[in-house]
């Protein structure tokens, strides 16, 4: 398919835009990058059989057979229920600028592949993991004291062409606890304030867990491979929220990272929206088409993935572009942007479709490159870890569950 393009994508500016359905743009003579000739062939490619209506003439490039967009998952047990998420009790943000950093955690190793692919600035107005936390109240040191916890999970995926076998997957976790400032006071002016002590459950999906080794403590003889027990060094704690208080004295709430975590994976079953994609480059045109499958068992519970955005820079001296779905040209980036809706077994076809350009090239062939994709999920994660609090003392005001995409790529 010729040299893959390596270097390093970046989000394109956004760009006013008709909405028809099939869309072409004009590209100035100077913004065309010089590419190197050479050939390039492609496999008559397969394709979902619930894709959109083409109109005749335009975005034919590509022959196409009929196939399974990837196999099914076997199982006998029913699905998960979805679990009602706690109440918040106050307007407050589990994310702050006071989050403190687990700079002890250890971190989890990245895989070969990662390193080939571009970071992706994240595209939410908020920070992954927020959520409203526990309420500026004033507390009583008989009062149950009230928390938060977040888990933000973040997948990577690498697919190659439209074989499942060769889909790459890694799956990573941060939990994250969010302490209203009034327990500040409480836990200073106690000489033994109560432990707080929790439990992970579901925890037979991770493959690593790895604490905040000063703040947290576990009990490595459990023999439980479905949950585990932790406790917090509770005078290390305190110190961390009276060091966060002192620098941000009018906070309201305070972050602690307690513990990343490594998911187990299978293959393109864990990913949860499936990808292949397709080049057919001659010397005049480029025919490219992205063929995306929602994936609602990959999830627990499953939910729509939100801001999908799909980027492909295409090289050769693009002059004009025509889409299906309408999508963006950024002439300075040489790269082609889409915007969907959100993506969920409500939506047409069940979340699968096709995306779909034709460019007219002045310099080609275009040499086939790595596309890009972004999303996100409030209320889900890969894992379906869960925590629930042990002993007495406190109470959980807000379990908040969030799902990003990481480096989320495909190849032909």
């Amino acid at each position: 398919m010729g040299q893959k393009n390596e270097s390093a994508l970046s989000w394109m500016a956004d760009h006013t835009m008709s909405p028809a359905a099939g869309h072409m743009q004009d590209v100035p003579h100077s913004n065309r990058p010089t590419t190197p000739l050479g050939t390039a062939a492609i496999v008559p490619p397969p394709r979902p059989s619930s894709r959109p209506k083409l109109p005749a003439g335009k975005l034919t490039g590509i022959n196409e057979i009929a196939r399974p967009f990837s196999p099914s998952m076997a199982t006998n047990s029913s699905p998960l229920p979805t679990a009602p998420l706690a109440r918040a009790e106050s307007s407050s943000s589990l994310s702050s600028n006071t989050s403190l950093s687990a700079s002890n955690t250890p971190t989890i190793e990245d895989d070969v592949f990662v390193a080939k692919l571009p970071t992706f600035e994240k595209r939410c107005e908020t920070p992954a993991g927020t959520s409203r936390g526990p309420s500026p109240i004033t507390l009583a040191s008989q009062d149950s004291l009230p928390i938060a916890v977040a888990f933000t999970e973040s997948v990577n995926a690498y697919f190659k062409g439209a074989d499942p076998s060769k889909c790459i997957v890694k799956i990573t976790g941060d939990m994250t606890l969010s302490f209203p400032s009034g327990i500040i006071k409480i836990f200073t002016s106690s000489l033994s304030p109560a432990t707080l002590s929790f439990r992970l459950r579901n925890t037979s999906k991770l493959e690593q867990i790895l604490p905040n080794q000063h703040l947290l403590h576990s009990d490595s003889s459990q023999n439980d491979t479905n949950s585990k027990d932790f406790w917090m060094n509770m005078p290390a704690l305190t110190a961390y929220l009276r060091k966060a208080s002192e620098q941000n004295p009018t906070s309201s709430y305070y972050n602690v990272d307690i513990l990343k975590y490594q998911v187990c994976s299978n293959g393109i079953q864990s990913t949860p929206l499936n990808l292949a994609v397709y080049w057919k480059c001659a010397q005049s045109i480029t025919d490219l088409r992205v063929d995306y499958h929602y994936n609602p068992e990959a999830m627990q519970p499953p939910g729509p993935l939100c801001s999908v955005q799909v980027l492909v820079p295409v090289s050769g001296g693009v002059t004009n572009m025509h889409s299906l779905p309408s999508a963006i040209w950024n002439p300075d980036q040489n790269k082609s942007l889409w915007k969907l809706n959100d993506i969920s077994e409500k939506s047409e076809n069940e979340g699968s479709g096709s995306l779909r350009a034709k460019f007219e090239l002045s310099d080609g062939p275009s040499i086939p490159a790595t596309l890009a994709v972004q999303f996100f999920n409030e209320g889900s994660t890969l894992s379906g870890v869960e925590m629930e609090l042990v002993g007495s003392g406190y109470r959980l005001s807000l379990n908040k569950k969030r799902l990003v995409s990481g480096r989320y790529m495909a190849d032909c």
